[in-house]
């Protein structure tokens, strides 16, 4: 057997650069690269293969360890995980500052590979700087924090174990059921430790993903549901992104004529023009949708985890005979809500169901009732979009002009805040890959690193981060590393004083408001209750080397978005926005508990309309 001499690091970065993913016939270089910050736990180890053999992975430098993994998980998710970068970290803060992150693709289930530094497997320089010591457990470090957002966890104590993990690693990240963070922890000296590996370790692998058929008995009994029910509509979740199921779920629903509703993940899956798809649904969804659902007998979710915004927690199916099909790679999520799993994989599935259906139909049983209802929709997106609000520029205002104005190749990124709603409810997405929001985390300060990480899997399309200043002022180091890199973004910042999102969240259910605006402690309240405090966006992002904009109107926003087009480096606009104009409601509830005991009134009275809520949500 020929074997070659390596460090652990190397061979690990040897063994990434020859893996490869094949869906469909159509093969992938799986790994792009490593995005990294180096400090003691990986700078002398993994910085130094990297340094001196990368082969063909391309490095790229972080600001912020979070930052870059957000980078790297937008795009996976851009990529539709079928490539990825991966992290490394030094140990300790450089390690942790990951940890959000690993939650954030874990919930999403998007690949993303982390290799944080690690204390000395040999422990003779113990403690280390950053090390944890545990007095109870002396094997725990920093990185035990890992396991529970990861797929999969590996420590690497010995330079042999490396081929076991790694192969393990890529198991999981090329899984399409069970894909998310996978971490492998590699202490500080086994990372410069030689080892004789056989070279076929390093042999091309295609990893094949096949696209798993569900059980012929199962799809037998979905017929059979299908067949039994009159008021049936979709919900198509991300998964019909992954799978590249959006031809077949568009022929499924107009061979039945069943209405399509979105989650976040999902949105985009057909185009906002069709006349089945009703738009957003649950807690941010539009109105068609959610009034649909309250009357549907058959919920048939697509590649959807039924997230709690997805069900308006469990309140948005109120026909008595409402049951669920669930059609998901992931037996998990198959298995939700009490309903019929037909685990497998969306695009093979919707097809079987097509043709095993070819003798029904459902347009009947909505007559006019799917236009109406998205006549009704769109009319209301069309007011809001025109909205004029005294006193200055309404968020919806500001959306539609954005909409209507940066052309329907573009992408727009964003997570966290009062956006996500509005975009699910209003946003008309132009072409598929459109739209890119992570909420399954509503991980604030992933806009601006995923537009970064959009930005690099999508070369030849405009990228727009859309970020609330709160989001901003968590995290836009990766603007940097875009100026570095030379992958322009545009950062759209609406700047309405705080955390207005909760802010209006705290206010209905009976607040006065408490902590959530950008404003001056007052000595004799003792409070956040004085002027906001004036922040100038646009003059920190120029003070970075970004190109800057201020709109203050609809005029101005249009304006500053085509100068904003013939900038050659990122470019920030920071939009002033009226706080609370943003859109709410539309027959959807959240449940966020309320309390039962208070020295306020009005949250005695939020209480009390909780409880009828939940006399309406159904336990599943």
């Amino acid at each position: 057997m020929s074997t070659i001499r390596l460090t652990m690091a190397q061979a690990l970065l040897r063994f990434l650069d020859n893996q490869y993913i094949s869906i469909d016939g159509e093969e992938t270089k799986f790994i792009a690269g490593v995005m990294g910050i180096f400090g003691h736990g990986n700078v002398t180890g993994i910085g130094e293969a990297l340094e001196r053999s990368p082969g063909s992975l391309q490095y790229v430098q972080g600001k912020n360890e979070q930052g870059m993994a957000n980078a790297a998980t937008a795009y996976a998710k851009q990529m539709n995980r079928r490539q990825i970068f991966a992290c490394t970290s030094s140990i300790g803060p450089g390690a942790l500052n990951m940890v959000t992150t690993a939650g954030t693709a874990s919930v999403n289930r998007i690949p993303l590979l982390l290799l944080p530094g690690d204390n000395f497997a040999s422990r003779q320089p113990d403690p280390v700087l950053q090390q944890l010591e545990v007095s109870s457990d002396y094997t725990v470090a920093a990185t035990d924090c890992f396991k529970p957002v990861s797929k999969y966890w590996d420590r690497i104590v010995r330079p042999e174990q490396l081929m076991n993990a790694a192969i393990n690693a890529m198991r999981v990240l090329t899984d399409p059921a069970d894909t998310g963070t996978v971490t492998l922890a590699l202490p500080q000296d086994v990372q410069a430790e030689a080892y004789d590996y056989p070279e076929a370790f390093f042999s091309k692998r295609v990893h094949y993903v096949e696209r798993r058929l569900p059980a012929r008995d199962a799809v037998q009994r979905a017929v059979e549901l299908i067949k039994s029910k009159k008021r049936p509509i979709i919900i198509a979740g991300g998964g019909v992104r992954y799978s590249a199921a959006s031809d077949e779920l568009k022929a499924f629903a107009e061979a039945l004529g069943i209405p399509v509703a979105e989650t976040q993940a999902g949105k985009g899956s057909i185009s906002w023009k069709h006349p089945l798809n009703v738009g957003g649904i649950g807690v941010t969804g539009a109105l068609a949708a959610n009034k649909l659902a309250k009357e549907a007998d058959l919920i048939i979710g697509v590649g959807t985890r039924y997230s709690d915004f997805t069900t308006a927690s469990k309140s948005a199916f109120l026909h008595p005979e409402a049951q669920f099909l669930n059609i998901n790679i992931n037996g998990m999520d198959s298995a939700k809500l009490g309903g019929l799993s037909l685990t497998g994989d969306a695009k093979e599935t919707l097809a079987m169901l097509k043709d095993s259906l070819a003798d029904i139909s459902f347009s009947g049983s909505y007559g006019g009732e799917v236009a109406r209802l998205r006549t009704e929709w769109e009319n209301e997106v069309d007011r809001l979009y025109a909205l004029e609000w005294e006193g200055g520029l309404a968020q919806t205002r500001a959306l539609g002009v954005i909409n209507e104005t940066i052309g329907e190749d573009a992408v727009v990124v964003c997570a966290a805040g009062s956006l996500p709603g509005d975009l699910q409810r209003l946003w008309r997405v132009g072409k598929p890959g459109g739209y890119h929001m992570e909420y399954g985390f509503s991980c604030m300060g992933y806009e601006v690193s995923g537009a970064f990480g959009a930005a690099l899997a999508e070369k030849d399309r405009d990228v727009y981060a859309l970020v609330g200043d709160g989001s901003y002022l968590m995290l836009h180091s990766e603007l940097v590393t875009s100026l570095q890199e030379g992958r322009k973004l545009t950062i759209l910042l609406f700047d309405n004083h705080g955390y207005q999102c909760i802010h209006n969240l705290q206010r209905g259910n009976g607040s006065d408001g408490f902590g959530n605006e950008f404003r001056y402690r007052e000595a004799e309240t003792g409070r956040y209750t004085g002027d906001f405090m004036p922040i100038d966006f646009a003059a920190h992002a120029r003070s970075l080397g970004a190109a800057s904009y201020k709109a203050n109107t609809a005029e101005e926003l249009r304006e500053a978005i085509v100068q904003a087009k013939q900038e050659t480096r990122t470019t920030l606009i920071e939009i002033p926005v009226v706080p609370g104009t943003n859109t709410d409601g539309y027959e959807s509830w959240w449940n966020v508990g309320v309390p039962a005991v208070s020295e306020s009134g009005k949250v005695l009275e939020a209480h009390a309309e909780m409880q009828k809520r939940l006399q309406t949500a159904k336990a599943y």
